[in-house]
């Protein structure tokens, strides 16, 4: 099959397992069903191999299993065909915070983080304890006030974390210009996508510099796995995650990854599924007589209200699901509910009633008939 004569090594391997008209860019779906797939030839596998190895024969550009693996290159190739271009570069690591944690190390020592008021609590549990050892300078703000992040930029920051929606709050901001200002006062970009997917946004696009990923959520889509990402078009920050990743050891189970691979080959159709059962969640939990807030950015999957009564009508919405599954996650193909205030890390800026909504991929009804029920309970 002819192929465009301009085009990398990978990029002509990448095609080789994918059929269509290569003279324009493949769609997100075709990539994901498509790439990291095994070169094409009579008789050879259709899936990746599942390399369960520790060491490799000597002579080869890998020679032991902590520095790389074939599953683990498979389920790169096709998140970064996801995320980016034939520049980008994805990294898996054993869990989001894996790759969180190998992310901020970019970060110099006593270097200063400038993050949304609001951020997943695990990236910011982990901060505030490098802030306490002298490590780091954590600044919260309001990203979405621009003109806010520029004045702050002027205090000198090495790193700026975006959160757009912000974790549980769903705050949003404009990543484009807060990576403008941010560039230009010569800090380092960090998002973490895991709420939008790629499929969502791409932040590398905006000009991000580093983004991450909790596979464990969209990406894989079961609740099945632990594994992280990192993705990135810049050689030499890739070159130090990936120093990061060998040296500290937060490598990937090549199990985990395969499951993650193979989840991810249905992303496209579970993100549009989600996608729509939100959106119309959303607009029946606006009329709720026992809802007073309703966040929701107007795409993606995930929802948060309050829940008039407070905490204790909160809690009781959880204890009155029957369809809904109360669990700390999010992006599995079941929907999943939580009151985020339970978390010693979450601060108190959260509200005590908000509770967090990972909208699943079941029949819309039948979560609309559950969710009013104990809404309705909860108040009585």
């Amino acid at each position: 099959m002819p192929q465009p004569a301009n085009l990398s090594p990978t990029s002509r391997a990448r095609l080789d397992v994918m059929t269509g008209d290569f003279s324009r860019p493949l769609a997100p779906a075709t990539r994901l069903v498509g790439s990291g797939r095994p070169p094409r030839s009579p008789g050879a596998s259709v899936s990746p191999e599942l390399a369960m190895t520790s060491t490799y024969v000597a002579g080869g550009d890998v020679n032991y299993a902590r520095v790389g693996n074939p599953t683990w290159s498979a389920f790169e190739t096709t998140l970064a065909a996801l995320e980016g271009d034939d520049s980008t570069r994805a990294l898996a690591f054993a869990s989001g915070m894996g790759a969180i944690s190998a992310t901020l190390s970019l970060l110099p020592h006593g270097g200063t983080v400038l993050a949304p008021r609001h951020f997943y609590n695990g990236t910011s549990g982990l901060l505030e304890t490098w802030v306490a050892s002298g490590r780091a300078r954590l600044v919260r703000i309001d990203l979405s006030d621009t003109s806010a992040v520029e004045r702050a930029l002027t205090d000198g920051v090495d790193v700026v974390w975006i959160e757009s929606p912000a974790n549980p709050t769903l705050e949003t901001c404009d990543v484009a210009a807060v990576t403008r200002c941010a560039h230009a006062a010569g800090a380092l970009v960090v998002e973490d996508n895991t709420f939008n997917t790629p499929l969502g946004r791409r932040p590398l696009d905006d000009g991000v510099d580093v983004v991450v990923h909790s596979v464990t959520k969209y990406l894989a889509g079961h609740s099945d796995v632990l594994l992280g990402a990192a993705v990135t078009n810049d050689s030499s920050l890739a070159e130090r995650l990936l120093t990061a990743r060998t040296l500290g050891g937060a490598i990937p189970g090549p199990s985990e990854t395969w499951l993650a691979l193979r989840g991810m080959r249905t992303l496209h159709l579970r993100w549009e599924r989600a996608c729509a059962n939100a959106a119309e969640l959303a607009a029946r939990l606006e009329q709720h007589p026992n809802v007073v807030r309703v966040r929701y950015p107007g795409t993606g999957a995930m929802i948060a209200v309050e829940v008039d009564g407070g905490q204790s009508a909160a809690s009781a919405v959880e204890d009155a699901v029957d369809v809904w599954l109360p669990a700390t996650s999010l992006g599995g193909v079941e929907s999943m509910l939580e009151r985020r205030r339970r978390h010693a890390l979450e601060p108190e800026s959260v509200p005590e009633n908000l509770l967090r909504l990972s909208v699943g991929v079941e029949d819309v009804d039948d979560l609309w008939r559950d969710l009013d029920a104990a809404l309705t309970r909860s108040s009585a």
